[in-house]
Formats: structure tokens, C-alpha cells, sequence
């Protein structure tokens, strides 16, 4: 068959150029006469392996000096925890819930004290962003948390909310490194990296330094203190050393194409294509309200649950894989992360084209 155009969520599609060179440097890295995925993670061959990682990831994101960039397992679902147990000083802090995964950590958060919803848009499926200029943030809030980009329902943050000086906690999971941004007006930006960055298993955390301490929840387990992870420089245990090696690959990958803002101009580009059918299709519609519509993640549907079905088999025929839309929301969603070429989704578009003529009653 082929390499397929993976519209998968996650893990997703990743360069071929970065897999084409895992593949080359499989049984030995660079003369070390054996694979990355075989070597200490105490050696200086994987140290400088994860330390270009970070560098590159800096400079990426311009991330200043007084944020330390941890490299964990868990994924972003254990942060959800994790959060709470080193941030929550006033066992207070809110949440602003935009979908499923942002509501997740507003239940987790509960476990450890009072996290108040200040803003929510499940009254229309997620379907929008709410606005958030004037919230109701208690003013002993620890954190303000949003999901900046909903993978599940299609929307993102353009603007990020007024947290009335508040220290803002943002999980980027689905849009990590797919546009420019300015990580000083975060206190935590975390994601897992297996939508837009890498293989399964790792979640990048970039936090400020002055909320690392020992100053934790009562309880809080030594593998979830964040001050274990930052002292070791990421190295406390053995960390997931290969799939820290593909990110550090495709960090090298996005400076390759120009950085951030270039990736913003590929994805706007990939984003327009589809949008613009979806707008002037007679069979497919979009879900998400048109100003909070992400760039990553596109839900649509026919409205008929028979058809949805159809296409996806059909599609899926045709090379065009993952297309189903989450088991909560239904329809499709095509994720178009950093990876998807243009051509991608202009033979989405094509196939859509075809499958309305051939099915518009």
C-alpha cells in the first residue's frame, strides 16, 4: 500500500525525512556501534543527545531562562495530577473547561481542592470558546488552566484569557510547536508530544522556576514532584530515551523549515484549504463555531450517521486513514499536524469532492 496520509489525533503522523533517519541510525548511532534505543541514559552519547534536544527546543520557542524544560512520562493525563499536587499552595485554583481533556483535569484537580470552573462551553458540545476577559477568578486562585487547543472538538484559544494576574497553566498537547509563542505568559506549558512532535511516551513540561519546590501537597509521591525532575536535569530515572531522541529530531526537522512562524504559515495554509470546502460544501459541515476554529484539528460531519460511516470506510480505501471522529462526539475529525503535507489535504478535499457528487441526494 504505501505510506497513507494519517489523519490520526494521536500518535500521528511524523516527517518521513525523521523517520527515514531513525531508520538509518537504528542498529548504530553515529559509529557508537549501537541503537539509541540500547544505550545508558547515563552515557555521554544519550546526554548530549538530550541536552541538543532541549537547546533546539529553546531556541525554538525562545524560551527564557528562568523556565526549565522536563522531559516526563505519563503524559499530559498525569499532569493533570501532577499540577495541582506542586501548585496548589491555597488548595484553590480555576478552570476554564473547553472540552474533555480540560475537564479531566478540572475533576482531577478535585481531588486536591477547590477547582472552580470560571467559564465552560459544554452547553453547545464544546463548540466554541468562551469568552475570557472578565471571569470570575477567586482572588486566592493558585493557577488559572486551560486546554489551548481541543483536540476532540476542533477549537483553540486565539486569544488567551484575562487571568487577572494570575499564574496561567496552559496544556498545548495538540498544539505544541504548530505557531509562535510567547512562553513568558505562561507559569506551565505542558504537552504530551504525540500529536504534533514525536512518538508516544513522553510529555514535555516548561515551567517557571520560582513554582518548583519542596513545597508540595502532603503525600505527593517523589516521581510527581517536579523539583525530583528539574535537579536531575530530566534525569531522575530512566526516562523514555528513545522517543526523547525522535523529538530531538524533529525539533532539528521544524528548524529545518524555518521555525515556528513558518510552521504557522504551512498550517494556516493546510487549515484554509479545508475550511474553505467545508464552508461551501453542500454535504459536509464543520462543528466549531468559524473564530475558534483550530488549525489542527477539524471535526465535520454529514449529518447522517450511515454516511459518516461510509465515508470513513471509503476514504480509508483510498489512503486516507483515521478519519473517524472521537467515540464521544462521532462524525470525523481530520488532525492536520505539523507533519501533513499540503498535498494532503488537498487530496482530502478531492475525495470529498467525489464522495458528495456521488452521495448528495
Amino acid at each position: 500500500m504505501g505510506r497513507v496520509y494519517n489523519f490520526s489525533a494521536g500518535p500521528a503522523m511524523l516527517p518521513v525525512e525523521v523517520l527515514q533517519e531513525a531508520a538509518d541510525e537504528m542498529l548504530d548511532y553515529q559509529g557508537s556501534g549501537m541503537s539509541v534505543m540500547e544505550m545508558s541514559h547515563r552515557g555521554k552519547t544519550f546526554d548530549k543527545i538530550i541536552k541538543e534536544a532541549e537547546q533546539d527546543l529553546r531556541d525554538l520557542m525562545n524560551i527564557p531562562d528562568n523556565y526549565k524544560v522536563l522531559f516526563l512520562q505519563g503524559g499530559a493525563s498525569q499532569q493533570f495530577a501532577m499540577i495541582p499536587m506542586n501548585l496548589m499552595k491555597n488548595r484553590k485554583a480555576a478552570y476554564i473547561v473547553t472540552g474533555q481533556w480540560a475537564k479531566k483535569a478540572w475533576k482531577e484537580a478535585q481531588k486536591y481542592g477547590e477547582a472552580v470552573a470560571v467559564a465552560s462551553s459544554e452547553d453547545k458540545t464544546f463548540s466554541y470558546i468562551p469568552d475570557c476577559s472578565d471571569l470570575p477568578i477567586p482572588e486566592d486562585a493558585d493557577y488559572v488552566y486551560i486546554c489551548e487547543n481541543n483536540t476532540i472538538y476542533g477549537t483553540k484559544f486565539k486569544t488567551l484569557p484575562d487571568t487577572k494576574g494570575h499564574d496561567l497553566v496552559a496544556d498545548v498537547s495538540s498544539c505544541f510547536l504548530s505557531e509562535p509563542v510567547d512562553v513568558s505568559r505562561y507559569a506551565v506549558i505542558y504537552g504530551g508530544v504525540q500529536k504534533n512532535i514525536g512518538p508516544a511516551g513522553v510529555v514535555i513540561v516548561i515551567i517557571r522556576e520560582d513554582l518548583i519546590s519542596e513545597d508540595v501537597l502532603p503525600g505527593t509521591p517523589t516521581m510527581l514532584q517536579y523539583k525530583t525532575h528539574a535537579d536531575a536535569d530530566s534525569l531522575y530515572n530512566t526516562p523514555p530515551a528513545y522517543g526523547i531522541y525522535i523529538c530531538g529530531k524533529v525539533f532539528k526537522w521544524l528548524k529545518k523549515q524555518g521555525g515556528l512562524a513558518a510552521m504557522k504559515e504551512h498550517n494556516e495554509k493546510k487549515a484554509k484549504i479545508l475550511y474553505d470546502f467545508l464552508d461551501r460544501s453542500k454535504l459536509f459541515h464543520g462543528t466549531v463555531e468559524a473564530k475558534d476554529r483550530s488549525l489542527m484539528n477539524v471535526p465535520f460531519v454529514t449529518g447522517d450517521k450511515e454516511l459518516d460511516a461510509k465515508f470513513v470506510r471509503e476514504a480509508e480505501a483510498a489512503g486516507l486513514v483515521s478519519l473517524k471522529g472521537h467515540r464521544s462526539v462521532g462524525g470525523m475529525r481530520a488532525s492536520i499536524y505539523n507533519a501533513m503535507p499540503v498535498e494532503g489535504v488537498e487530496k482530502l478535499v478531492a475525495f470529498m469532492e467525489e464522495f458528495e457528487k456521488n452521495n448528495l441526494q
